[in-house]
């Protein structure tokens, strides 16, 4: 048994015969961090960079989480999307769900900040709110788990992170709240 802990202000992580440095997203005050578009991380591959996005869709601990299915969902409908971008889409290393469903991650290849994206995500989430039809990848040849959707609900949460944060985005939904 390996027994974990971490100090008060969550900056060391101690095992019976080892430490380790937390992960950078547990050192996010999450009590002050609000829905927006975060650069979570930057970490160098080789020569070039990947750049982690935090796309925080709901305020964690104070309002509800998004349940599986409309996550389910946004995340079938954004991949295609951003798969499918003439601009983006070769950069495309990863999107997914969070899994504490507050939102979502990005992974792009290149060194890029979170303004840099404001575009490719208004349009990724405008493209969610006016669906239509068949969810892409949503059979059970393509999907393991392809009942769990909500496509009203993943609209309608699309529709709301537009106008609330996308549409108007100030620099509180764009940089992590300072220590």
């Amino acid at each position: 048994m390996i027994l974990i802990v971490l100090n008060k202000g969550g900056r060391e992580l101690h095992t019976p015969d080892k430490f380790m440095k937390p992960i950078a997203s547990f050192t996010i005050d999450h009590l002050r961090l609000l829905p927006g578009v975060y650069v979570s991380r930057k970490d160098p591959v080789g020569e070039e960079v990947i750049t982690t996005f935090d796309i925080r869709m709901t305020r964690p601990n104070f309002e509800p989480v998004m349940n599986t299915a409309e996550m389910h969902t946004i995340e079938h409908l954004a991949a295609t999307y951003l798969r499918n971008h003439e601009v983006f889409g070769s950069q495309i290393i990863y999107f997914g769900p969070m899994g504490c469903r507050t939102g979502f991650y990005l992974l792009l290849a290149g060194d890029h900040t979170s303004e840099d994206i404001l575009p490719l995500l208004t349009g990724m989430f405008e493209f969610i709110r006016d669906f239509e039809g068949e969810v892409p990848g949503a059979a059970a040849i393509h999907c393991g788990n392809y009942l769990d959707m909500n496509l009203p609900m993943a609209k309608f949460l699309a529709n709301r992170f537009l106008n609330e944060i996308l549409y108007n985005i100030t620099p509180d939904h764009l940089r992590y709240p300072a220590e």
